[in-house]
């Protein structure tokens, strides 16, 4: 009795670097032909057959799509390297994605980061040195964030105000004095005394107050802007939001232009 010739399933997959698992998954999509059984019922695979079999397995690892497969291996030349050019651009695609995604992941690893540029970041350590209260710096970390996704066209501008005004030693002091005075009753004296000087100190430095030519603001600007200067108000003392009123009634009526709901 002739010895069989080929080999069994599980050296054919072994040969050919895959599990005896997908191989069968190739079988069901058509990729490779069954071989024919021999005298013990089990299936041979010849030469032929291992030869198909790595074809299908290097495509599979270069990333082709099964259903896509078949058809690249029965093609020409031509046709062959205009397919495999198409998959190329498709996973450098999916690995320009994969990568973007990781570097998201990583950002969040370093928290603000993700949230807020550098610049950004530095102001909020400028108000650590400067001895803030670390609540109302938690604070204008959430106005950072909600300025640079409502209003992206003037967060640049934002910033500049911010780190002009931080160099600004009354500037600081008046707004450390603010931050206390929300313990104080609304109709405290010493709030219309707070927002006027307050104002007077803006006003000193007017020109940065405004909103330089060429920017057209949205037409909804009053609402983004309420969003940003208004943050917190509803979970702070009223004495907060009746300060941050007066103080913008006093700009507006000095003549800058600020939105109003």
């Amino acid at each position: 009795m002739a010895p069989p010739t080929g080999v069994t399933i599980g050296q054919a997959a072994a040969f050919a670097g895959v599990t005896v698992k997908t191989l069968r998954h190739y079988h069901r999509h058509g990729l490779l032909a069954e071989p024919p059984r021999d005298s013990s019922g089990y299936r041979r695979y010849g030469s032929a057959d291992l030869l198909r079999l790595v074809q299908v397995r290097i495509l599979a690892t270069a990333g082709v799509p099964l259903a896509e497969t078949g058809p690249l291996l029965a093609a020409g030349t031509e046709q062959f390297t205009a397919a495999v050019g198409d998959v190329d651009r498709r996973l450098t695609e999916q690995i320009a994605a994969l990568t973007a995604r990781r570097d998201t992941l990583r950002r969040l690893a370093e928290g603000d980061r993700l949230l807020l540029p550098d610049r950004a970041l530095a102001i909020l350590a400028r108000f650590t040195e400067l001895g803030f209260d670390p609540d109302y710096a938690v604070g204008q970390r959430e106005a950072l964030v909600l300025a640079r996704a409502v209003a992206p066209e003037l967060f640049d501008i934002f910033l500049t105000q911010l780190e002009h005004r931080l160099a600004n030693p009354e500037f600081v002091l008046l707004t450390k004095r603010a931050w206390d005075a929300r313990s104080w009753a609304p109709a405290d004296p010493r709030i219309e005394e707070l927002a006027t000087a307050l104002a007077d100190n803006l006003l000193a430095d007017r020109e940065r107050l405004a909103v330089p030519a060429g920017v057209r603001l949205p037409p909804d600007a009053a609402t983004r802007y309420g969003l940003v200067n208004h943050h917190g108000e509803d979970q702070s003392a009223p004495a907060w939001a009746r300060l941050n009123g007066l103080v913008e009634a006093r700009l507006r009526a000095a003549g800058v232009s600020i939105p109003h709901q």
